[in-house]
This record gives C-alpha cells, sequence and structure tokens, in this order.
C-alpha cells in the first residue's frame, strides 16, 4: 500500500481497530452515547459523564465528538440506536441498563462497550466475570437481589407492619422480578409479583396490589417507571400504599422513600473506563466496578400523609429529605 494510502486508511478507521497497545491518548476520539431517558431526564447523567471524561483531558468539541442517542424509555429503541452507533464508527458505546447492554452485544464483538450501570451482568450471561469481563463489554455493575434486599429492609423499618409485599416489574426486563423473590424470600414476606407492559397498565397494577391486600410496594427499576415516576407517587398516595423506588427523582415527584447507588458518580466513574480503553486498554481485561456510594432518599411529607413515622435512624441515614 502506498504511504499515503495507508495513512488516509488509518485516519479513517475506529480507534477499536487500531493497535491495542498503545497507552497514549489518541487526537480525538468519537463515543456513543445511548440514555434510557429523554434529553431533559437524562441531562444530569450526561453532565456527569461528560465532566468525568473532562477530568481524563477529553473535551467535547476539542478532542471528543459524542453521538448522544435518546431511547426515551422505549427499550424496544435499543438494537436501533446501537446500529446508529455502530453507523457512526463510534470508538466506544456507553450505555446502562440490561436491555441496551444485551442489543449492543449483539450487534458487535469488537466495538468496546462501558456499562454504566447494570444488575447481575454475570447471572445475565453478559460477562464471564466481574473480576475478568472478557469479551469487549465493562464498566459498573450492581447484584440487583443485594440491592431489592436492602430496600425491603428499609422499607420494613417504615412499615413494622409490612408482611404482604407487591412488586410491579416491567415485562421488557422479567429477570428483574427474581430479584425481587429472592429478597422477598431472605426475609420472609409474602410477595405478589405484578408485570406491568406498558404506562396505561400502571392503575391496573395498582388495582391488583390492592386485591392481594399488599402492605407496602417496590417498584424494580426500568426507564419506563422512571418516566412515569409522577403517576406512581398520585397512585400510591391513592391507594394508601407505602412504596419504595430506586432514584431519588422518585421521592423528590411524591414517592415515599429511594434507595439505590449515586447513578450520577456511576457516569462519572463510566468515563474513566472509556479514557482507558480510548488509550488502549482492552475492555475484557478491566475488572467490572461495584458502586461504592448509595444514596437513601425520604418524602416526610408522603409519610405524614401516610400516617408513617420515619424512624429516627431513617432520618440520620438519609443523603436527601424532602419536608
Amino acid at each position: 500500500m502506498h504511504r499515503r494510502a495507508f495513512v488516509a486508511a488509518a485516519a479513517l478507521s475506529p480507534l477499536w481497530a487500531r493497535d491495542s497497545g498503545a497507552q497514549t491518548a489518541p487526537r480525538s476520539a468519537r463515543v456513543g452515547l445511548i440514555n434510557n431517558a429523554t434529553p431533559r431526564d437524562g441531562a444530569a447523567l450526561v453532565d456527569a459523564f461528560r465532566q468525568g471524561m473532562s477530568d481524563a483531558g477529553w473535551i467535547e468539541g476539542r478532542n471528543l465528538a459524542i453521538e448522544y442517542r435518546w431511547a426515551e424509555s422505549d427499550l424496544s429503541r435499543h438494537p436501533r440506536l446501537v446500529g446508529e452507533l455502530l453507523g457512526a464508527r463510534v470508538d466506544v458505546i456507553v450505555l446502562a441498563g440490561t436491555a441496551a447492554a444485551r442489543a449492543a452485544r449483539q450487534a458487535t464483538s469488537t466495538v468496546p462497550i462501558v456499562v454504566t450501570a447494570v444488575g447481575d451482568p454475570v447471572e445475565l450471561g453478559l460477562v464471564a466475570s466481574l473480576a475478568r469481563p472478557g469479551a469487549n463489554l465493562t464498566g459498573l455493575a450492581w447484584q440487583s437481589s443485594d440491592l431489592a434486599t436492602k430496600q425491603i429492609q428499609i422499607l420494613h423499618e417504615t412499615v413494622p407492619r409490612l408482611s404482604r409485599l407487591a412488586a410491579m416489574w416491567h415485562s421488557a426486563n422479567p429477570a428483574i422480578r427474581e430479584t425481587a423473590q429472592t429478597a422477598a424470600r431472605a426475609l420472609d414476606l409474602k410477595l405478589q409479583a405484578i408485570e406491568v407492559p406498558s404506562p396505561g397498565s400502571i392503575p391496573g397494577a395498582f388495582d391488583a396490589a390492592r386485591r392481594g391486600r399488599a402492605d407496602a410496594l417496590i417498584v424494580l427499576p426500568s426507564p419506563m417507571f422512571y418516566a412515569q415516576r409522577k403517576q406512581l407517587a398520585e397512585l400510591a398516595a391513592r391507594h394508601r400504599l407505602p412504596a419504595t423506588y430506586e432514584v431519588k427523582a422518585y421521592v423528590d415527584d411524591g414517592g415515599l422513600l429511594s434507595y439505590g447507588p449515586s447513578f450520577p458518580e456511576m457516569y462519572r466513574r463510566a468515563a474513566s473506563y472509556v479514557d482507558r480503553i480510548l488509550k488502549g486498554a482492552t475492555p475484557g481485561d478491566l475488572p467490572m466496578e461495584q458502586p461504592s456510594k448509595f444514596e437513601l432518599a425520604l418524602n416526610l411529607k408522603t409519610a405524614r400523609a401516610l400516617k408513617l413515622a420515619i424512624p429516627p435512624t431513617l432520618h440520620l441515614r438519609a443523603d436527601h429529605i424532602v419536608e
């Protein structure tokens, strides 16, 4: 190949197709970022990722281009969005959640994938192990059953009479139902798993919880539920059903309590994976991290409306309180 042709080919090839042994930052990079929410709801997470990239020396508009894609709570969009990013020849794909991770793993075995948040990636078959993921995916993960157990424990502290628990799960993520069942068994609770296929099914799900004589509710992680968080909080209040969620935004919109990892922090940490990959690291050799920061949020106004006394210990542990 003539030298001029070789240089042109190298300039057009994505970073993941070049010499993986290099450990210095390339002059520029293109990253694909899929967020499960809308641009408005996902803004804080995207800002956290951009800040993490900036801290590592990657400045958007200077040596970094980010291709943004928004699922807008529709998990069926992920295969198309991943395809668009592959067509744009991105160097790394950044995403969150099981549906997005599966879509990306099915679409490519070569382009590096960094997950900002996913539950039980080993059990789901996304990686070989947390210590050595293998293949082309790495990032941040947690044990979903452990998180659900902790959420239910905190809910039990708030609702001492709790014996029957309803769990709402989105049909697009059936694996998450098992996490609630495992957690309920560990705490000797009777669990009523309620499938919710669409936003229009949410009112009927609350009716089912009432018929099942549920004492409280856990809303399992789903972009669809996140988009409908105001409706969920309103219906929980109407049915006088204490409920726990994963993200404090639910609490800001009227939910009783939430407990989960700091998602902005996980997006910021994901940037460090992208940085190392862009400098030549192999994704499968980078151990997956588990979140070290978890946030407890309480809505005291909602607690008063439900005539619940929040234990002082929870007050002291809370990171975020809505008065």
